[in-house]
């Protein structure tokens, strides 16, 4: 597969730079407050900011739920999670990633369908791992036959391999570069690689050899900052969303000058 061309199909680069709008608490969830209207204000406003720093594409993600539902969510955060992408996509051209969490893939691609997305980012993709939500299975096979079914094929699947915030000792006997490639072979179009947990930077070695070991795109998923951005030279798509937050913390509104400086930096890559 031409990775280059494929990022070119999505995002309109060979190499992207991606924001994280971590949309605020949904209904129905421990710390909800704000209105769904209020929500969408705060998301669409973060989509501003992305765009007008330079960013080449956006994701949103329902990380304010938890504690998180395994493997599906209610109606209600699916209706929600389109609406805030719907509004998102009308005031921002930029492509647009769904993720819900956690491992509730099948409802991403819906949102992703109903709002004009792109590309879903999804967990437990391939083999199996332990997450804070418990059990998390491969869900690859129902997955892209959901896709087939509702004909959302044009929507990419980028896949999370060695997620983070989980256990991997089922599958210690696989390294990273193997499970990425059994992604690819399971026809994911794109894998992702991160740290350990939120905010803490992917390992560089394990970013070069997955790059080196399939032929989709790779991306890395955590812990970017302006002044690590260089060390992933084989990256083809970075996904900011902490280093970006007042203070550094995904928690907190988006922090436009650190947007900003992201931007500036990624610009400044050989």
């Amino acid at each position: 597969m031409d990775r280059h061309g494929s990022m070119r199909h999505v995002f309109g680069v060979p190499r992207a730079l991606i924001g994280m709008i971590h949309v605020g608490a949904l209904p129905g969830t421990p710390v909800a407050g704000a209105s769904l209207e209020r929500v969408v204000e705060t998301a669409v406003e973060e989509a501003r900011a992305y765009r007008d720093s330079g960013y080449h594409g956006l994701m949103i993600e329902n990380m304010h739920d938890r504690p998180y539902l395994k493997g599906a969510v209610g109606p209600e955060i699916v209706a929600a999670m389109a609406a805030v992408g719907q509004e998102v996509r009308r005031e921002v051209s930029l492509p647009l990633g769904v993720q819900v969490l956690a491992g509730a893939n099948r409802e991403a691609l819906a949102v992703a369908h109903a709002c004009g997305g792109s590309f879903v980012r999804v967990e437990g993709f391939v083999y199996a791992h332990v997450a804070d939500e418990g059990l998390i299975e491969s869900c690859a096979g129902d997955l892209l036959r959901y896709r087939r079914a509702i004909g959302a094929e044009h929507v990419r699947v980028f896949a999370d391999v060695k997620k983070k915030h989980s256990s991997h000792a089922l599958t210690a006997d696989l390294d990273i570069v193997e499970t990425a490639r059994s992604a690819e072979f399971f026809l994911a179009d794109g894998v992702i690689v991160t740290g350990p947990v939120t905010a803490q930077a992917a390992d560089t070695a394990e970013v070069e050899a997955v790059s080196l070991g399939v032929n989709v795109p790779v991306l890395v998923g955590s812990g970017l900052t302006p002044a690590n951005l260089a060390a992933y030279p084989l990256a083809d798509g970075l996904i900011v969303g902490s280093w970006v937050k007042r203070d550094g913390l995904w928690s907190n509104p988006l922090d436009g000058e650190r947007a900003q400086a992201v931007a500036a930096a990624f610009r400044a890559l050989p």
